[in-house]
């Protein structure tokens, strides 16, 4: 028998592994075999836009988290609100469309939400680099003579409007506080006061009030003749539409002060002297006529 010298053996056992080394390296440096399953699965799948009926809000954004993908919107008037985005969600800044990435807070923003599950989520955010012109009605938090800075209140509580008065703004009364004698000026706007006004933006990304309409102001008497729409002696409060403005108003009243008005009916015309004290009418006296 003839024998195999080592050195040869050896050479083959180096050879047979050299050439499982090469397929191995071969067969890692293809391209892995891709199924149209597996290619499937790689693909993250963009859920559908929320069917829900969707509503356009305006306010501030604040509050930013790019993590959990959500922001607040403040809303005048109105509690903050809390509102999702993801990828889905498009961006314009005056018209123009811009990378989601790009969201920011901002002062003037118009959102188109839609409710995910319980959960509010941005269709689009459209922002406005300058403020536009509008209109507003509340009531007087605070205002500086000195800078023009007034705050007022929305019926619904929450932010205040913030914005100047100058010297250019006009004034006047209406409704009920037409009657005063003394003419509108910036002396109206005390705490509680209740007014509307109109504002134009100043290109700085201001609110300047162009014209006030002070419709009370805390101290004054007025007086309402009209039809009483509703009675409620426990809660101390009836309802009267007056039909001078067409406007219903809510009077409170003291029963055991007020004598007449046990004798008084929904549906009588009535005739009602009241002081606004900064948070409500309350009535002085009441006559049926």
């Amino acid at each position: 028998m003839n024998r195999i010298p080592q050195f040869a053996l050896l050479g083959a056992v180096v050879l047979s592994l050299g050439g499982r080394a090469d397929a191995q390296s071969q067969a890692s440096s293809a391209e892995p075999e891709v199924t149209p399953t597996t290619h499937l699965k790689s693909v993250a799948t963009i859920p559908p836009l929320p069917k829900g009926k969707s509503t356009i809000l305006g306010g501030s954004i604040r509050d930013i988290d790019p993590v959990l993908d959500r922001f607040t919107l403040n809303i005048v008037g109105e509690k903050p609100m809390r509102i999702l985005y993801d990828q889905r969600t498009q961006l314009f800044v005056d018209g123009k469309r811009i990378s989601l990435n790009q969201l920011h807070p901002a002062e003037h923003a118009s959102v188109q939400t839609a409710l995910d599950g319980t959960k509010v989520f941005a269709i689009s955010v459209h922002i406005l680099s300058q403020l536009q012109k509008g209109d507003y009605s509340g009531q007087v938090q605070s205002y500086d003579p000195t800078s023009g800075n007034l705050e007022i209140v929305g019926e619904r509580g929450g932010d205040p409007l913030r914005l100047k008065v100058s010297s250019s703004t006009t004034f006047e009364r209406t409704g009920q506080g037409s009657s005063t004698p003394t003419p509108a000026g910036p002396g109206d706007l005390q705490p509680g006061s209740l007014i509307s006004l109109q504002f134009d933006p100043d290109g700085k990304g201001r609110a300047i009030a162009t014209h006030i309409s002070v419709l009370a102001t805390p101290g004054s008497t007025f007086v309402f003749s009209g039809n009483l729409v509703s009675l409620d002696s426990r809660a101390g409060t009836m309802m009267v539409l007056d039909p001078r403005d067409n406007q219903t108003y809510q009077i409170g009243f003291n029963p055991g002060s007020i004598a007449s008005i046990q004798a008084i009916r929904p549906g009588q015309h009535v005739r009602i002297t009241a002081a606004y004290d900064g948070k409500r009418y309350l009535a002085e006296t009441v006559t049926a006529e």
